[in-house]
């Protein structure tokens, strides 16, 4: 009896070259309410959820955790990602990575940290329609990355359990939740963390970027 792999992609840094671009966003959206942050310490915590994003930066600053300023925080990084979103292009890749998997039938879905109102950006860089392929939000689930609600979700929209789940991504987060769910985890490189980080978090093989994966699916049970 053969156990059939689903395949569970994270979307900004591991489908599309966004990370950057989301740095940008939420530095603009920090210095708009005075916070003094550098952009380092803001991409390290690319992946996460955007309210756990602002409550962990906020506590670490020290300043004051309102709702209304949480709010603000992401209005305005929506507000400045939906500028630099036409530069976001899919990563090297990605598209014939989803199109082999398509075309040798193993089922496949998106689970992002994003809210759609961001994510549906990305979502049509990637030329990906919604209406035909699982897509998971923020919006969807109680609790994002490093929590695995997001993966959760996206397995049982491909009617799969967990266990069987390849989770693809490029951060600590989605390693950490693959972790959690008892998911197999992979990391790319193309989000910025590197290999070490991305082993110690739980990923058990580390490729380049989509490419990369494709190069090497059958390392991770992506074969008929």
């Amino acid at each position: 009896m053969r156990i059939e792999p689903v395949f569970l992609f994270d979307l900004d840094g591991t489908l599309v070259d966004s990370v950057y671009q989301h740095v940008l966003a939420w530095k603009e959206a920090l210095d708009a309410e005075g916070i003094d942050l550098s952009v380092w310490r803001i991409h390290r915590k690319i992946g996460m959820s955007g309210g756990l994003f602002t409550n962990q930066l906020l506590r670490e600053t020290g300043m004051d955790i309102s709702a209304e300023r949480v709010d603000r925080l992401r209005k305005g990084h929506a507000a400045a990602y939906k500028r630099l979103a036409g530069q976001v292009r899919p990563l090297p890749g990605a598209r014939e990575l989803l199109a082999w998997l398509t075309d040798n039938g193993i089922p496949w879905a998106i689970a992002t940290s994003g809210r759609m109102e961001t994510a549906s950006l990305n979502i049509e860089a990637l030329g990906v329609d919604p209406a035909k392929v699982p897509v998971v939000t923020r919006d969807q689930v109680k609790y994002a990355k490093p929590d695995p609600d997001l993966f959760v979700a996206a397995a049982a929209r491909l009617a799969a359990p967990i266990e069987t789940a390849v989770v693809v991504g490029d951060a600590i987060w989605d390693m950490l939740a693959a972790t959690r769910c008892r998911a197999l985890g992979v990391g790319l490189l193309s989000g910025g963390y590197g290999p070490d980080e991305l082993r110690q978090a739980g990923a058990f093989r580390v490729y380049e970027d989509p490419a990369d994966l494709l190069k090497h699916i059958d390392e991770v049970g992506g074969r008929r």
